[in-house]
């Protein structure tokens, strides 16, 4: 099983400017990739601070010009807000950019937030129609001419301009969870990013489940997909045996957040104010200890134990998430424990 970071600026008040979160940023996927991550993943969300990513294309050029061998992965673009012809030819250079490390994740959309602003409130729901619509058009302008007519998108014969360096294009995944988002996934030869989000591992073996009965459904499929799974990650310190509580009371306010996002709730200059914990007194998977079982938080030895259950699914790739709402000093040293004391264990696999 192989290590991917995914990141983002996160961006809870005014203190520390965009500029300097950005660097932080790349200090962090420097680092993850001397440490033996293989892949660095940023995501697409609009007009919100605590995901500050408009674009992942041109955070992910920046990247391969400050490091040589970490892969430069867009998770995800949103499909309902592109164009296949944009899709195929900004992939298609970034991955002349980098020398062929480009990887491209794509997905329907999960905020009304963002529809709202981007798609003049069409329902978030029906995005799944432009991801189905987006993946074999993308997937055709990179071997050369084609025309489309579909019932998003129509346009007449073209091509992606630039062609990818990568035989066949980029590796493409898919963000999945229901078992026709699997299904679809690996009858177009794209592999798998699956989240559990706040649930416990219990929901890693239905997602890993889901996938696995949807490879088994194409035996035509030549290639095996892949699945990834991507977990909100943080090690601390064994001297420290209450260390996970910072974490868990940080990815507490992550999902506060997330839920005020969720619910399509107004954000002042772009900062959304978390739910109140009063709302989710009722809700165990909010609570501390909970979010300790859930979330990857321990020490090392901890994470180590569980990340060999992770291998045992088949899991191809685990995704080191390191959004939390904590400071860069706090994910800093637990992505340095990481690479320090788990990433070894699993390099001669």
């Amino acid at each position: 099983m192989r290590f991917s970071l995914f990141i983002h600026m996160e961006r809870w008040d005014d203190s520390i400017s965009h500029d300097q979160h950005w660097e932080n940023l790349v200090e962090l996927t420097q680092l993850a990739e001397a440490g033996g991550f293989g892949t660095v993943w940023i995501g697409e969300h609009h007009a919100m601070e605590y995901t500050v990513s408009p674009n992942p294309m041109p955070q992910l050029a920046y990247l391969a010009a400050r490091t040589s061998t970490i892969r430069l992965g867009a998770g995800t673009i949103i499909a309902p807000f592109w164009n296949p012809i944009r899709v195929a030819g900004e992939c298609a250079l970034l991955d002349v950019i980098s020398g062929g490390r480009m990887e491209v994740g794509l997905a329907r959309g999960a905020y009304q937030y963002e529809f709202d602003r981007i798609m003049n409130g069409m329902p978030v729901a029906d995005g799944g129609e432009s991801l189905r619509e987006m993946v074999p058009a993308v997937q055709a302008l990179w071997q050369g001419d084609y025309a489309h007519e579909g019932k998003v998108w129509q346009f007449p014969t073209s091509t992606s301009v630039p062609k990818p360096v990568q035989q066949d294009g980029p590796p493409m995944w898919l963000a999945a969870r229901s078992p026709e988002t699997h299904d679809f996934a690996v009858a177009n030869n794209c592999n798998v990013m699956v989240t559990p989000l706040m649930k416990d591992d219990n929901e890693v073996v239905d997602l890993v489940g889901k996938f696995e009965t949807a490879t088994a459904a194409h035996p035509e499929v030549s290639r095996r997909p892949e699945i990834m799974v991507l977990r909100h990650t943080y090690v601390h310190d064994e001297a420290d045996p209450e260390g996970w509580r910072v974490a868990a009371d940080g990815i507490n306010r992550y999902y506060r957040t997330f839920d005020s996002v969720f619910g399509n709730n107004e954000a002042p200059n772009g900062f959304h104010e978390p739910s109140p914990e009063s709302k989710f007194a009722e809700r165990p998977e909010f609570e501390a200890e909970s979010l300790h079982r859930s979330a990857m938080i321990g020490t090392p030895d901890e994470v180590i134990t569980r990340l060999r259950e992770y291998e045992k699914l088949g899991v191809d790739e685990f995704s080191f998430w390191s959004d939390n709402s904590l400071s860069h000093e706090q994910k800093k040293r637990s992505l340095e424990l990481f690479i320090e004391h788990v990433v070894p264990e699993f390099q001669g696999a």
